[in-house]
This record gives structure tokens, sequence and C-alpha cells, in this order.
């Protein structure tokens, strides 16, 4: 009989595979609860346009680390990590299972391995990047950062400048890409033991689901939803505003785009990042992918969690 009290269960894949409907039928059946590792559902007022799993699911299925903060307050995936690690203590004491499922890679990361510290920072070297990002734009960092480390810049987007700075600084300071310095770094050992199942549809396929998805966003008003964040008094230049669903829509009340080219450019911007999302996730350790068009595929996944040691 399954006994997963101590484990983590991590379910994660790209955007719109179906990671919530898969979880929350895994959730039911363990008796479980689940923690969102998802670094836009943690801010509040951002709920259609973030997939939030909707007030009947998280009725039916406790969820942790969604509505933490505002979108003009700062949450980083160390602190993701720091509040996960205290639930999943929590709940191991409550005698709860705990999965984890989301898409935010570094999230997950964060809590399945830690963090790669590197060399301590420099910060003149930090000035100086962020003064040429103000007089040249981020894209001209991000293209520097594609010169000396193509590996890191695929996996930081452009608008990340934070990280993309520090990928640059580590670069001035040591002469090595840290994408390399990642692979060689030591992690330490997990208090937790974790299963972790990654989710994937054939790409086309998946493709179609993200259009049909965002189209639906749109019948449920995500429009009135970045009007409401408008009015709210956030502005379009915060970073969680920045991501998708909220900067195209945020374009076109400026005026830059039609209604119809925003909602296009929802679509393709999604089908990238879903794109981007798979290429982090193959570089995961320990990862078992399942087709989620499998037959029984919930049985399945809670039969690789219980094998697992």
């Amino acid at each position: 009989m399954l006994n997963p009290v101590g484990k983590v269960l991590v379910i994660l894949g790209p955007t719109g595979v179906g990671k919530t409907k898969i979880s929350l039928e895994v959730a039911d059946k363990l008796n479980g609860e689940i923690i969102c590792a998802d670094s836009r559902q943690i801010y509040r007022f951002m709920d259609i346009g973030t997939a939030k799993p909707d007030p009947e699911q998280r009725k039916r299925i406790a969820h942790h680390l969604i509505d933490v903060v505002d979108p003009d307050q700062r949450f980083t995936a160390a602190d993701f990590a720091r509040e996960a690690k205290k639930i999943i203590k929590d709940l191991i004491g409550r005698g709860k299972p705990t999965i984890v499922t989301g898409g935010t890679g570094l999230y997950i990361r964060a809590l399945t391995r830690g963090f790669f510290k590197g060399p301590k920072g420099d910060s003149k070297i930090r000035e100086k990047l962020k003064k040429t990002a103000q007089k040249k734009g981020k894209e001209f960092l991000h293209k520097k950062l594609s010169n000396v480390d193509p590996e890191a810049a695929q996996s930081i987007h452009p608008n990340n400048l934070l990280r993309v700075i520090r990928a640059l600084e580590v670069y001035e300071i040591t002469g090595t890409p840290i994408s390399h310095l990642q692979k060689q770094g030591e992690y330490d050992k997990s208090e937790f033991d974790f299963t972790k199942i990654g989710l994937n549809l054939d790409r086309k396929k998946l493709y179609e689901k993200i259009e049909k998805r965002v189209d639906e966003m749109m019948d449920q008003g995500l429009l009135d939803e970045v009007k409401r964040l408008k009015n709210l008094g956030f502005s379009k230049e915060l970073t969680p505003l920045k991501t998708l669903g909220y900067k195209e829509l945020f374009s076109y009340l400026g005026g830059d785009l039609s209604l119809f080219e925003a909602v296009e450019l929802i679509k393709k911007n999604t089908r990238n990042y879903a794109k981007r999302q798979l290429t982090w996730f193959k570089k995961e350790e320990d990862l078992t992918w399942f087709d989620v068009e499998q037959n029984d595929i919930v049985n399945k996944i809670m039969k690789k969690f219980e094998k697992n040691p």
C-alpha cells in the first residue's frame, strides 16, 4: 500500500500541458495537499492569466503558495524554496503527502537541488552592467550573454535583468560561463525525498491546447483582469506584469496593438515559453517523463512514486 508521507512528489511540465488536472487527481487519491511552484500564481489579482486553480478546486484540495504577495512586491526563487520547505515539514508532521506542481523551473530547482552560489559578487561590475542596460537596453545585455554563454542565455529571459547581470558578472569575474560552473558546482543534499515527474505532449497538440486556452482566458475576462490591475495602480513596468498575457494586453490598452494582434502575440509568446520550459526541464536530473495522453497516467505516476526509494 502506498505510504508516501515524508516523500514529496513533484509534477512539472510546460504551460498548458495539463498539470493542474493530473495533480488534483493524484492529490485526491493520496489525500495529499498541493504546493504551487508557479512564479506568477504567487501574485494576488493575477488569476485568469496565470491559470490559477479555481475556488472549487482549491476547496477540494488544499493549495499552498498561491496569492502570497502583491504584484509590486518581490518574491524570489529563494523565498519560494524557504516557504515550501516550511510547508512540507508541516505536511509531514500532519501525515499529509505533498505534491509540488508547476512550470517554474527555477522554483523547482531551488527546492529540490538548492542554489549554485558561485563567486562573491562584484558591485562595480554589477553597476557597470546596470548602466549598460539603462543606456542600451535589456536586449543588448542578453545578446552579450548569448555570445559568452549561449546555454545560460537560452534559459534566462531577456526581461530577467537580475539573472542576466549575475550571469555576466560571474563570467567577468571567473572567465568561465555560469552554465559550466553550475554543472561542476556542489549542492547541498536535500532533506527531502523527491520523486520528479515530467508531463509532456506531442508538440503540435500542445500548441493547439495553448491557443485554445488563450481564447478561453479572453472569454473568462482576462482583459478586464488587466484593466483592474491598471486601475489598482500597478505599473506595466512591474516584472510580474511583463509576463504572458499581461504585457501584451497592457500594450493593447496603451494603443500599441489591436486586440487581435495582442491575442495572437499572447499565443505566440506562450508557445515560445513552453519551448523554453521544455529545454530547461530536459536538463533536470532524476526526472521521469510521461505523455499526458497515455492510459491510466495517474496510477502510473503513483506507482513510480511508490517505487522511488
